[in-house]
């Protein structure tokens, strides 16, 4: 008997440690992994042909405050022939909140009144009443952009030139149109060029950022690079005292970000203005060509929305893809002082 208790404690301690010992596996496999804070943030599994991702970080991510505010958006967005890209994106604006952009192209395939109606309306028209928009060449194809600026109201800016600006919290929003031949030109002393001069003299700012849809810098295969834009980037990378740190575009239907460079393409860490091409709000996939030397992440098959989060004096950006997708990139920067 003795013998028996004996090999039954045996038996029950043998037990215990595999148990315990199995336990602690388990308990490891599923602790989180250490993060490198220079871990590269432009992911994406398997990317494919036209696709590049970011290889390095630009800056730590600073703790983003709930007072700083948001800024979310994309161009290229609504094809009446299919709404599943548009209705993928409006999903995820539906659960960010914040101030919403568009840079241009909003409605295809001529932004008639009745696609505005019908195919905007249903999707990213859900969030209507918090959009500060901006025209594309698409907008144009119907009456001079007419039914754009019916459908967005005041919120549109002057019809005559497509411009406008606001603010939003410690930055001023700067809203331009590079639909040049309608707005009277967007060259030096055209219209629309007198007006952004004015408007960067009457609003110093910690921080800047202009929105159109047509981008002097892009990749893209389709349009790339539009020079017509240029005199916009001579004037805000010269308005010092407004710290222009961003720029945003589409017109190219893909996604691609740029260092911080002059308007002639040059690098400048120090003064140069970020741009974005966000031509991702769901019309369709097109591929890049070969990059440009200031290109730092790209991606050619992800609809998304691009989020920036607006710091007195820096900000934050995130791409958000579609559900179903990985692409994303990420990232802090500082306005130009």
């Amino acid at each position: 008997m003795k013998n028996l208790f004996l090999a039954t404690g045996i038996f029950a301690a043998a037990i215990f440690a595999t148990s315990a010992a199995s336990s602690f596996a388990q308990d490891t496999s599923n602790a989180p992994a250490a993060q490198n804070p220079s871990t590269p943030q432009a992911t994406k599994a398997a990317p494919p042909k036209n696709t590049a991702v970011r290889a390095k970080r630009v800056a730590p991510k600073p703790a983003a405050k709930s007072e700083d505010p948001v800024l979310v958006g994309a161009g290229d967005i609504v094809d009446c022939l299919d709404l599943s890209g548009a209705e993928a994106t409006a999903k995820l604006l539906d659960k960010i909140p914040g101030t919403v952009f568009t840079a241009g192209d909003n409605v295809y395939p001529d932004g008639t009144a009745q696609q505005f109606r019908d195919c905007y309306g249903p999707t990213w028209g859900r969030h209507k009443s918090r959009t500060r928009p901006s025209t594309g060449n698409h907008d144009f194809h119907s009456g001079g952009a007419s039914p754009y600026f019916d459908y967005f109201e005041a919120a549109a800016g002057d019809p005559k030139l497509g411009v406008y600006s606001y603010d939003l919290g410690a930055w001023h929003i700067i809203v331009l149109n590079s639909e040049c031949f309608p707005a009277g030109g967007c060259g030096p002393g055209s219209p629309q060029e007198k007006w952004l001069r004015k408007d960067l003299a009457e609003h110093p700012a910690s921080c800047t950022l202009a929105y159109w849809h047509k981008p002097l810098f892009s990749s893209g295969g389709s349009h790339g690079s539009d020079g017509s834009t240029k005199t916009f980037w001579d004037d805000l990378y010269a308005a010092r005292a407004s710290h222009v740190a961003l720029i945003l575009g589409g017109h190219d239907h893909d996604y691609e970000r740029f260092a911080p460079q002059d308007p002639e393409g040059n690098p400048d860490p120090a003064h140069g203005i970020r741009e974005f091409v966000v031509g991702t709000g769901g019309k369709s996939h097109r591929p890049f060509i070969i990059p440009l030397p200031t290109s730092e992440a790209r991606d050619a098959d992800t609809y998304g929305v691009l989020k920036l989060t607006l710091h007195p004096a820096s900000y934050d950006w995130q791409f958000i893809p579609e559900a179903g997708k990985t692409f994303t990139d990420s990232g802090s920067g500082n306005c130009p002082h």
